[in-house]
C-alpha cells in the first residue's frame, strides 16, 4: 500500500513538473532566454543597473524591437516579464510614430516597475507610454541619476541600424500571463 502511495505521488509530481514546463511554448522559452541575456547585457554595459534589476517591483524586457519608418513609423517586439526574479508573463510592444522619420533600427527596451500599482496597470494592458519621452539610452553610469516617471522606468540601447527621427507617437503593450 504504501509502495503504491509512493508512486502516485512521485507521479504527480512529475505530471506538475511537466505540465508547468510544457505552459511555455518553445518560441516562449527561446524569448525568456534572449530577455536573461539582454538582463545581462544591460548590467554589463551599467553595471549599477544591477541595482534596478534587484530593487524594481517588477520590470519587462524585450530583446529584439524592430523599428522603421519613413514620414510614418512603426516599432514591434515581443519579451518577458520578471517580478522578483521569477518568470510571470510575456509580452508585446507595438509603436506607431508620425513626423520626420527616416531609416530602421534595432534595439532593446527594459520598463522596471517601481510598484504593484504600475505592474498591475502593465498586466491589464492599460499601459501605454510616449515613444520617445521617457527612454534613456543605456550608456556606463547612464542609470545612475535615473528616475522613475509616474512608476515606470525605460532604457533603450540601439543594437543597430539608423533612423533619423523627430516624430510623436506611443507604445502600447500586451500581456500574457504564463
Amino acid at each position: 500500500m504504501k509502495f503504491m502511495q509512493s508512486i502516485l505521488l512521485s507521479a504527480s509530481f512529475l505530471l506538475i513538473a511537466f505540465s508547468v514546463s510544457a505552459q511555455l511554448s518553445s518560441k516562449d522559452r527561446k524569448m525568456v532566454d534572449d530577455a536573461r541575456q539582454a538582463r545581462e547585457e544591460f548590467i554589463k554595459a551599467d553595471g549599477l543597473m544591477r541595482n534596478l534589476f534587484n530593487n524594481a517591483y517588477a520590470y519587462a524586457i524585450l530583446p529584439n524591437v524592430g523599428k522603421g519608418g519613413i514620414g510614418i513609423g512603426g516599432a514591434a517586439g515581443n519579451g518577458a516579464v520578471f517580478q522578483g526574479g521569477s518568470h510571470i508573463g510575456m509580452a508585446k510592444m507595438t509603436q506607431v510614430t508620425v513626423g520626420f522619420q527616416w531609416g530602421g533600427q534595432a534595439y532593446r527596451e527594459v520598463i522596471f516597475f517601481e510598484t504593484k500599482a504600475e505592474l498591475d496597470r502593465f498586466k491589464e494592458n492599460r499601459l501605454e507610454l510616449s515613444a520617445q519621452a521617457s527612454a534613456v539610452a543605456v550608456t556606463a553610469g547612464a542609470s545612475a541619476n535615473a528616475k522613475y516617471k509616474n512608476g515606470v522606468m525605460i532604457f533603450t540601447p540601439a543594437k543597430g541600424g539608423l533612423m533619423y527621427e523627430a516624430s510623436i507617437g506611443g507604445q502600447k503593450f500586451k500581456f500574457r500571463e504564463i
